[in-house]
């Protein structure tokens, strides 16, 4: 298994290490996933996210290589600015979904997700344009994320950059966190405020430790895999090979919000739009169990008749919320709110209920 540069990071603090797409990485540490979860929702939860990767895009052709290949309008983005997309095959498939950012006219940065880096980097490389240099990063950079209602005030003393004046979906650069050239942005991955901080591959194990000192100050903690998806699946935030893949598209996951299929063309935009004439069949929905059971990926799900309608790709506990939940992709005449579904659970039928919108949304549960 491939090692970020945290792994021995990691095995001090007393991590259960998993293989997570080929990258041993922590699943929790020994206060367990309930409290990292909770540590996040209320504090400060920092993860390592040195796996993902970072593929920089340079030269004059930039901006007209990533508008090709991603569905969202890179025009409207300004310097410091980034944006939510996915890139899609020619069928509207997903190729993966990831975040652009501007650092300027000729240059752009794509975060991927870990397990897709060489095969969106093949992917980039055959589909770019003329003028535009595709660079894969990934590996000489660390990426570390600070998480929680008291993330910025956490961070604060670290740095001499003004975090209030970070809006969200921002970035800046020429940065020092703890004394370390960094980069630092506001999107996230768990329903909460929060940065992304880019460092130096080397100097990662020097911020983390930093980080851990703030963090721990706040009431926070370090965060393995298994909190991250269940503070994401709370928030609703699809996973690439769970709800996303190349045999799904962005309308059926619902994810059309980033998908301009009026701007300028992109790989996709063809069969999109015939899918968006025709009307979507089925539709990435949600649902909590209303009676008791756990919803997992790869459970099926069935309509009120007792018909088999599609599949669970992602589900589990909702600590936050103290219920059970999960997506999965039904005919979309099932997806309204208020559908009575069942999930089988190890050949038991239990009822579930379809709900719109994320389970839990900062600020109300």
């Amino acid at each position: 298994m491939r090692r970020t540069p945290l792994y021995e990071k990691h095995v001090r603090l007393g991590a259960k290490m998993v293989d997570f797409g080929g990258w041993a990485m922590p699943v929790s540490y020994p206060t367990g996933i309930l409290d990292e979860h909770r540590a996040t929702r209320t504090a400060v939860g920092m993860f390592d996210v040195c796996h993902m990767g970072e593929v920089h895009f340079v030269g004059s052709g930039a901006a007209a290589t990533v508008q090709r290949l991603v569905t969202n309008d890179v025009a409207r983005l300004e310097n410091g600015r980034a944006f939510y997309t996915v890139a899609c095959l020619k069928s509207g498939g997903i190729v993966d979904d990831l975040i652009v950012y501007r650092l300027q006219p000729d240059h752009y940065v794509a975060v991927v997700n870990a397990s897709n880096i060489d095969k969106d980097v093949d992917w980039f490389q055959e589909h770019k344009g003329a003028a535009c240099d595709v660079q894969d990063r990934s590996e000489m950079t660390g990426l570390i994320a600070f998480q929680g209602p008291g993330a910025a005030q956490a961070l604060q003393p670290l740095t001499t950059f003004p975090l209030d004046q970070l809006r969200t979906f921002s970035f800046a650069t020429d940065v020092t966190v703890a004394g370390l050239p960094i980069w630092i942005a506001r999107t996230g991955y768990t329903g909460e405020d929060g940065f992304e901080i880019f460092c130096d591959a080397k100097d990662a194990p020097t911020l983390w430790d930093r980080l851990v000192d703030a963090a721990t100050t706040a009431g926070g903690r370090p965060v393995g895999l298994g909190a991250r998806d269940t503070l994401r699946l709370e928030a609703r935030l699809p996973l690439y090979g769970n709800d996303l893949d190349q045999e799904t598209t962005p309308l059926e996951a619902g994810l059309g919000w980033v998908v301009k299929l009026d701007g300028d063309d992109f790989i996709g935009r063809d069969a999109l739009r015939a899918q968006a004439a025709a009307g979507v069949a089925r539709k990435l929905t949600g649902f909590v169990m209303t009676e008791r059971g756990i919803a997992r990926h790869g459970y099926a799900i069935f309509d009120a008749d007792g018909a088999a309608v599609g599949t669970v790709t992602s589900g589990g506990p909702a600590p936050t919320l103290g219920r059970n939940v999960g997506l999965g992709y039904v005919p979309t005449r099932l997806s309204v709110t208020g559908t009575k579904l069942s999930i089988d659970c190890r050949g038991k039928r239990v009822g579930a209920e379809v709900v719109s919108g994320p389970f839990y949304k900062r600020g109300r549960k």
